[in-house]
């Protein structure tokens, strides 16, 4: 056993052996100011300690979270979103172009081409539109404004664009679906290979009603005369009664579709805006025009079923209607008659377009019952007066049948009988369109038949739309019988030709309160013995003095008729 002495011995002898211990020199001046030359910033010479398991446990968490991110972002492209960006990645180099259809062909009904499609020179994606130049035709066709890209070659239209006319109305049928095409590129962007995975599907043929020959003729005579004696222009159209196919739908002037579909003659183009004869305005669809004594047949049909008179009972006239002013006897209320016609019945009244016998039969005189302004609108709005003629194509003008009403509402005053003898002639407030003109007369060439005019051949769903007026067969002839009379020996005169029976009724409506110009107007159907057509003409604002007027211009389109297309007269 270890004894305390000897352990404090051992001791002792260590402590004697270190101080007896010499001093090296270097260990003589070794301090701070000598120390090696460590980097403290980096630890170095300083004394390590071990990392704690706290610090390893957060830095392992922390990768662990890194490495769960980046699994789950693996799994969610390449497991949940594989599909998706699979078919992201096949379209970078799978690129979809458009295929542009053409549209359909127009054609009028006798298979002439009126417009069609051409290669286009400065642009193979689509076709131009080209039209027929045959004058009258560009309120009928319209035109249109083509597909359209932007600065970096895409396209933000994609489509033709129908801007007017059968163009824009018929749009759906003649626009056809555009398809398509499939170009493969490597990863430089070369093109590797192409198809077409849709193609294109042309859109349908149409043929119009129209019959270009005599749309042609029509214009160049309305035109003509407008130039020679100072009309602003003028309408005409000619419709099957029992179809309501157009075989014309002229307005005077036009545009040019051509012109306005290729777009590069600004000047031009804004001419058409200047222009204060409105060329853009589809005159025989949508001018309003104050008829005048084209209205007298429907007045009449209206007399005659009313019972206010008979076919053959006499009015004598005198040129002028005087009705007695009650406040002031030296100062009566004059209306006067373009003649004196003196004593007359219903057909001569209708020939010779007797003001003075609508007066009274239409607002009443003396012993002379009139139907009343109630009973001329009801009758005018049987026959398609004071509302759209039908399809959008027409557009939607109802014109205007003056009644108390809107005298009211437009000037703040009362109705008055001389209101109700203007308005029996045609004037006053009075506005139609050549369309509904024609339509009317249609009716009553028809027997009561009020077709919906259509401007597409063979269009067999417009025949749903047929109304029949339900008036008596006779009243219908006694107004037959007049109309040929006016032409036999009224005031259509112009109209008896050799090679038809034309049945009419012309007009002059005064315009402004100077009445220094006029509308001039001829309506009627033929042929006479078995209607088939009927037609209105207008020329309108002419000089009051110029005698020439609508009549001439369909005195000249039938003797042409006769020549070219007699086939309309059978």
């Amino acid at each position: 056993m270890i004894s305390f002495k000897k352990v404090k011995r051992f001791f002792q002898r260590r402590n004697t052996v270190s101080l007896s211990h010499e001093i090296a020199p270097d260990e003589i001046f070794l301090d701070s100011s000598n120390l090696p030359d460590f980097d403290t910033h980096q630890f170095e010479g300083r004394l390590e300690k071990p990392i704690s398991q706290r610090t390893i446990a957060i830095l392992l968490g922390f990768f662990l979270c890194i490495a769960l991110v980046f699994t789950y972002k693996i799994w969610s492209l390449q497991i949940d979103q594989g599909i998706v960006f699979a078919a992201r990645s096949e379209n970078n180099r799978l690129r979809h172009t458009i295929v542009f259809s053409d549209r359909g062909v127009i054609y009028d009904r006798n298979k002439k081409l009126l417009a069609w499609n051409e290669d286009n020179p400065l642009d193979s994606d689509f076709s131009l539109r080209k039209y027929a130049t045959t004058s009258g035709l560009s309120n009928i066709l319209g035109y249109v404004k083509y597909p359209s890209k932007d600065t970096s070659g895409f396209y933000y239209r994609e489509d033709y664009v129908g801007m007017d006319g059968v163009e824009k109305y018929y749009n759906y049928p003649v626009q056809g679906v555009n398809g398509i095409k499939i170009t493969e590129t490597d990863a430089l962007g070369k093109v590797v290979s192409q198809s077409v995975m849709d193609p294109p599907k042309t859109g349908q043929d149409v043929m119009l009603s129209i019959d270009s020959r005599i749309q042609n003729k029509l214009y160049q005579t309305i035109a003509g005369l407008s130039e020679q004696v100072g009309f602003t222009g003028g309408a005409g159209v000619i419709m099957d009664i029992e179809t309501g196919e157009l075989i014309t739908q002229v307005s005077f002037p036009e545009y040019s579709s051509q012109i306005l579909a290729d777009g590069a003659d600004r000047e031009k183009i804004q001419g058409y805006f200047n222009d204060k004869n409105n060329p853009l305005l589809d005159r025989a669809a949508a001018g309003l025009y104050v008829p005048g004594s084209i209205v007298k047949p429907f007045v009449a049909m209206g007399a005659l079923n009313e019972g206010v008179i008979t076919a053959n009972k006499i009015i004598y006239t005198e040129g002028k209607l005087v009705l007695p002013n009650p406040y002031f006897p030296d100062q009566p209320s004059i209306f006067r008659d373009w003649k004196n016609h003196g004593p007359i019945d219903m057909r001569h009244a209708i020939a010779a377009s007797s003001d003075v016998y609508f007066y009274e039969v239409g607002g009443g005189f003396k012993d002379q019952r009139g139907i009343g302004i109630a009973n001329i609108e009801k009758y005018l709005r049987m026959f398609g007066f004071g509302e759209p003629v039908g399809p959008e194509f027409f557009g939607s003008q109802k014109g205007n049948i003056p009644n108390p009403e809107w005298k009211k509402k437009v000037f703040d005053e009362n109705w008055t009988v001389g209101n109700t003898y203007h308005t029996a002639i045609g004037q006053y407030g009075f506005q139609v369109t050549p369309m509904q003109v024609v339509r009317g007369i249609a009716a009553i060439a028809s027997y009561g038949k009020l077709v919906q005019p259509t401007v597409i051949k063979d269009d067999v769903e417009n025949l749903k739309n047929t109304k029949q007026i339900p008036l008596p067969k006779e009243y219908f002839d006694v107004i037959h019988d007049g109309m040929r009379l006016s032409v036999q020996e009224g005031t259509a005169k112009a109209l008896d030709i050799y090679d038809v029976k034309i049945a009419g009724k012309t007009g002059t409506a005064e315009l402004g309160v100077s009445k220094e110009y006029v509308n001039s107007w001829v309506t009627g159907f033929f042929p006479y013995e078995k209607p088939r057509y009927a037609f209105a003409i207008l020329m309108e604002k002419g000089h009051r003095t110029n005698l020439i007027g609508a009549p001439y211009v369909g005195r000249q389109l039938f003797d042409w008729m006769a020549l070219y297309t007699p086939e309309y007269f059978k």
